[in-house]
């Protein structure tokens, strides 16, 4: 790899960083409709099911497309989620919980152009904790893997696969976001 082809990369790799802990403080400081903005139309926000199989088998640990997952959202269900928590009502956020997200291991997976244009598959792991009330409070760790899409001087998510670690979870609700 050239010089120049290791600084193009560096750059890149800066500027998605900074495009990740960005989505993270928008959905820490529950700005929702803003976060809403760093998606495509055709968004596909899926959380597969993890499952417990023997090692030969570890290779399908992750529930597949037309199985059952934790969610399998596109564009108009993200808004309705995110509608319903913001009427102030939403029996599972009122109170909103305290959300933080951590995001490492950012790693550039790959470069592809399609019909859209550029687009990128990136990996992370994420550690999110959540505190609702005075004791409800919970851990989720996992990856990410998504694929931006370069609109403008920016990006925006096209697809994300949220693979948490937990194969049963102990949540009693999955009403925040990844």
């Amino acid at each position: 790899m050239s010089t120049h082809d290791k600084l193009a990369h560096l750059l890149l790799m800066r500027e998605i960083e900074d495009f990740l802990y960005r989505e993270a403080d928008l959905l820490d400081e529950r700005e929702f409709n803003t976060w809403l903005e760093l998606f495509t139309d055709d968004i596909r926000y899926w959380m597969p099911i993890r499952r417990n199989l023997s090692f030969k088998n570890r290779d399908r640990d992750i529930s597949g497309d037309g199985e059952t997952a934790w969610f399998d959202d596109n564009r108009r269900t993200l808004q309705s989620r995110v509608n319903q928590i913001m009427t102030g009502v939403h029996w599972a956020e009122e109170p909103l919980s305290r959300v933080s997200h951590l995001i490492s291991n950012i790693r550039i997976e790959g470069e592809y152009r399609d019909i859209e244009g550029a687009e990128i598959l990136v990996k992370s792991h994420f550690l999110v904790h959540r505190n609702r009330l005075e004791t409800e409070t919970a851990f989720l760790a996992g990856r990410r893997h998504d694929t931006l899409r370069r609109v403008g001087d920016s990006f925006r998510i096209c697809k994300r696969k949220i693979i948490i670690d937990q194969t049963t979870l102990t949540v009693k609700n999955l009403s925040f976001f990844f």
